[in-house]
């Protein structure tokens, strides 16, 4: 798989740009107040993304439904905690390119055993000859509480493309994210 048709799965999986009050793609969240409940789950999904980080394809795994669907909404979802790790072993490796996130907003509705979680999310190229080193744009996952009371996620992707970016703007955004959930009082 060449590194364009890797960036491409990433976007299929990740990417979500939103057009919303709460931060367009490449800019830092205004997160609004969230519930304990909600935290939780941000905080699950920070330890998510550094499981990508770390290339920690095992904890990785472990963050994932045994059901979960990535590039959800797609013509070519990947279905299983197992095909996903497989799907995403490239990504987790780090190799051709680093993918980075963020939780931005999380929310509970009326089931309290299920949480959508967005943010942003930047990637770099390692190829010299990419034509775009950096893209920015927005996840959105959709997470449940598993039988075992841990947080998995369930679905996952969006089929919005993401933009480039200059390291400037990266690194305003990745600079921009908050170490901790921001509660509410």
């Amino acid at each position: 798989m060449d590194t364009r048709h890797a960036l491409a799965l990433v976007a299929a999986s990740l990417a979500l740009v939103q057009a919303s009050p709460r931060g367009h793609a490449g800019e830092p969240p205004r997160a609004a107040p969230m519930t304990a409940a909600e935290c939780e789950v941000w905080e699950r999904e920070l330890s998510f993304s550094k499981t990508v980080a770390n290339h920690d394809e095992k904890a990785f795994a472990e963050h994932v439904h045994e059901g979960a669907v990535f590039n959800a909404g797609t013509r070519a979802p990947i279905r299983g905690r197992d095909a996903v790790v497989k799907d995403w072993r490239p990504i987790i490796e780090g190799k051709a390119y680093a993918l980075h996130w963020h939780p931005g907003n999380v929310a509970i509705g009326g089931d309290p055993d299920i949480a959508l979680s967005s943010g942003p999310v930047w990637t770099e190229d390692f190829d010299p000859k990419a034509e775009h080193r950096w893209t920015i744009s927005r996840y959105t996952s959709t997470w449940k509480r598993d039988k075992d009371g841990r947080w998995r996620v369930l679905f996952d992707g969006s089929a919005a493309p993401p933009r480039p970016a200059t390291p400037e703007e990266v690194a305003k955004l990745a600079a921009a994210q908050p170490a901790t959930c921001p509660r509410g009082s």
